[in-house]
């Protein structure tokens, strides 16, 4: 869903010569964000579990010239990157897909260098969806059925051992925006759900953009 799930801060955030690590990179849009952020000095790694996402990503990077990026093969729960190496991890709308979301906190915490910071957008609830929609192959595909509660999420990621977690901005969705968006609207037409039960749905769900540090002391 385009549910209104974005980066921008993150990728304003971003300094010359910074070491950028994106979660669920896809077809690379973010990563070249960033790396027209970083700079010739800094890079971009972006890591994706297809191959086929991969394999398009290069091509863009090869079309737009992008010398400061490159993508892994990977899934977001084992990092193909080394222990403390980089110095900011951004995500955009993915990681609420992954079946172990703490597993995904952790692997984070543990690439970034002390000091480093987690700045990522996602989709939670704020009450639990009802189980017709978490079962929805559909819901799936439109980053929703896999969503976490937000204070079990924000959670998470106190445990994996970040500090200084902050929520940067949360959006809630209009009824119109599930109503009008395609994917949202398949859904709600396979499932045959009612409209009350589509803003109920509405109501349970918000984007939210994340920060938080690694210390200095961590190792």
């Amino acid at each position: 869903l385009g549910l209104g799930c974005g980066n921008p801060v993150a990728l304003a955030s971003l300094k010359e010569g910074e070491i950028v690590l994106d979660l669920g990179s896809g077809a690379g849009f973010d990563c070249f964000l960033a790396a027209n952020k970083v700079g010739r000095k800094g890079r971009v790694i972006g890591v994706d579990m297809t191959a086929e996402m991969i394999e398009k990503a290069r091509e863009n990077a090869q079309k737009g010239s992008y010398q400061n990026v490159e993508f892994r093969l990977g899934e977001i729960e084992n990092l193909p990157a080394a222990d403390s190496s980089v110095d900011i991890v951004i995500s955009n709308c993915v990681i609420n897909l992954s079946p172990d979301k703490r597993k995904v906190f952790r692997e984070a915490f543990r690439v970034l260098k002390p000091g480093g910071r987690l700045m990522i957008s996602d989709l939670v609830l704020l009450k639990e969806l009802p189980d017709f929609i978490k079962n929805s192959v559909e819901a799936y595909i439109g980053c929703l059925s896999g969503a976490m509660m937000r204070d079990e999420y924000l959670g998470a990621i106190k445990t994996a051992g970040f500090q200084e977690l902050r929520i940067i901005d949360e959006t809630s969705f209009p009824i119109e925006y599930m109503a009008n968006d395609p994917t949202a609207k398949a859904i709600m037409e396979n499932l045959n759900i009612p409209p009350e039960k589509v803003k109920e749905i509405a109501n349970s769900v918000i984007s939210i953009k994340i920060y938080a540090v690694k210390s200095d002391e961590a190792t």
